[in-house]
């Protein structure tokens, strides 16, 4: 395993991670007289395994079910001093948000967590609310007082300006964020992270970072001699500013693929730049230069466009799907809209009347085309409407 300096925590943090918000028997936060011994013994395996390749950050979260309750017949039982253990829980007032603290604990059977986070940092509203007086960094900075908690940051699927807001309060020692190649727009609030000496850990490159345990056989193909997890997770550490990638595993066997980029990382100049450049030059031939290098430009916040259509998401989406051929990602992603709240915010394009969508993105230099791509992508991605594995992620 290789380490990096989780920013001014001073922690050495294994750049992967073992998240855990798959290995878990429900998402229903259960009693542990519920839980099987099959699914207990399958958690308790993906921990070791961790350990023994040299994962020792383990990362929960107060909405991911059972985890915490299952992960606290485990983890009493290990060194303590070697594991670097995190939860989160969504920003409340002060004395909810402790209550709510105690019930970690109680799950996870721990007498101090290494990083505790606000969870869910998506938006203004419930930025103000962690930092109010009374808020739920009043409570974190009295658990940090009582050396239950020893680092507070957040964890975030917000726009980069909220991110990057966030950052530059100095108030956080660390973040998780999303950041990989299909989705590289926050990289501006990781500089501000990397600016406040803060810790920066990837959210989900696996998942969100394009489906990427099931790669259509062109991206498989364009990887090659890699796969695409290998490439995106290269893409990811080759920036000093990254120091960890969350790898939400729900079996042991889930983190061999990612211990193979390992004998690669001394050479991510040499790999990366070769990849990214068929990848690009792919997109291009499909998409053409023009729409590639412009696509972003001028178009609308989701909440300034009628209907709430998340027009740069479902043209992001479009991009990967029609020149990738990552279908099933975007579907994946798309049904989503609607039905995810803050944490994927904005709708698709069921209800879009062309003639208010060609006045809401005029500022576009593809203002024209962007209505009937908008068309394309929904027969191309819609589904049905899917829910979020979890409330709180």
């Amino acid at each position: 395993m290789k380490y990096r300096r989780f920013g001014r925590t001073e922690l050495q943090m294994p750049v992967f991670s073992c998240g855990g918000m798959r290995f878990q028997q429900d998402w229903t936060d259960l009693d542990f007289e519920k839980i099987t011994a099959e699914n207990q013994a399958k958690l308790e395996s993906c921990i070791q395994r961790a350990l023994e390749v040299g994962i020792n950050h383990i990362e929960t979260a107060r909405g991911y079910g059972s985890s915490e309750v299952q992960l606290g017949q485990i983890l009493p039982r290990l060194p303590r001093e070697k594991l670097i253990v995190q939860t989160k829980i969504s920003p409340a007032p002060a004395e909810e948000f402790l209550k709510t603290f105690e019930t970690c604990m109680d799950r996870l059977k721990l007498d101090h967590v290494d990083l505790l986070s606000f969870h869910g940092i998506n938006n203004q509203a419930l930025l103000d609310l962690t930092l109010k007086k009374g808020g739920a960094l009043e409570a974190g900075r009295k658990l940090q007082a009582e050396g239950r908690v020893r680092f507070l940051g957040y964890s975030t699927h917000g726009a980069c300006e909220v991110i990057t807001e966030a950052n530059n309060t100095g108030e956080f020692d660390y973040l998780n964020l999303h950041w990989y190649w299909v989705n590289q727009v926050n990289w501006p609030a990781i500089e501000a992270a990397t600016r406040h000496d803060m810790g920066v850990f990837i959210i989900s490159p696996n998942d969100k970072g394009g489906k990427l345990y099931e790669p259509p056989d062109k991206l498989r193909r364009l990887c090659e001699p890699h796969s695409p997890m290998i490439f995106n997770d290269l893409f990811c550490l080759r920036r000093p500013e990254v120091h960890t990638l969350s790898l939400g595993v729900a079996r042991p066997s889930d983190f061999d693929e990612h211990l193979r980029a390992l004998d690669c990382l001394d050479r991510t100049d040499e790999i990366v730049p070769v990849i990214e450049g068929r990848l690009r030059a792919a997109m291009e031939e499909s998409l053409g230069r023009e729409w590639c290098e412009r696509w972003q430009e001028g178009l609308p916040r989701w909440e300034d466009v009628p209907g709430e259509i998340n027009v740069w998401e479902i043209l992001r989406l479009w991009n990967y799907a029609r020149s990738l051929d990552m279908v099933e990602f975007g579907k994946m992603r798309y049904n989503l809209l609607g039905n995810a709240d803050h944490w994927f915010p904005g709708k698709n394009v069921a209800g879009m009347e062309d003639k208010a969508m060609s006045i809401a993105v005029k500022g576009s230099p593809f203002s024209e085309r962007v209505p009937a791509i908008l068309r394309e992508a929904h027969e191309l991605l819609w589904d049905k409407p899917v829910e979020r594995l979890s409330k709180t992620d």
